[in-house]
């Protein structure tokens, strides 16, 4: 029994690691951390949500540790432009954790199907004459699909919410 776990031991160091996380500076990180601008910055941050129709994949699940589960893309799309963006005197507003970021790559042999975004992300309210304030900061990880039409975002985790 303990030759085999000895081999076992020896073929697990040796087996090549190619699911670390990227450097910041690698395409797909970039690739990924640009998508999240979309959603986040020109989207939750803007109200400008004219990319989440090629972005949002159609098989699209949203579990968030308070809101409970969203597993329909239309309704996702609709609720954050009526939740974030139909009261501007009370503006939501969400900021990616400096530093947080990880892209993890996920093969099938030399095929790269999809990556895995996590990191930290901070919630504000910006109100009229009002310096913003933070509401709570959570996890999150999502996962991304690549499709003939580019990157999708399939699957979203918010989670660990926490008041300031």
């Amino acid at each position: 029994m303990k030759p085999i776990l000895l081999l076992l031991f020896i073929a697990f160091l040796n087996a090549p690691i190619t699911s670390a996380q990227v450097d910041q500076g690698d395409k797909l990180f970039i690739e990924i951390k640009k998508l999240d601008s979309l959603i986040f910055d020109r989207g939750f941050n803007n109200c400008d949500f004219s990319n989440f129709e090629a972005i949002i994949n159609e098989d699209f699940e949203f579990y968030h540790d308070q809101g409970g589960l969203m597993d329909d893309k239309k309704l996702f799309i609709t609720s954050l432009q009526e939740n974030m963006c139909s009261t501007p005197d009370r503006k939501p507003i969400r900021k990616l954790l400096k530093g947080s970021l990880e892209v993890h790559p996920l093969h099938q042999g030399d095929l790269l199907y999809a990556a895995i975004q996590s990191g930290v992300h901070e919630f504000y309210i910006v109100e009229p004459g009002k310096e913003m304030y933070k509401t709570s900061t959570a996890k999150f990880t999502h996962l991304w699909v690549k499709e003939k039409g580019g990157w999708t975002l399939k699957r979203v985790l918010s989670y660990d919410h926490q008041n300031p």
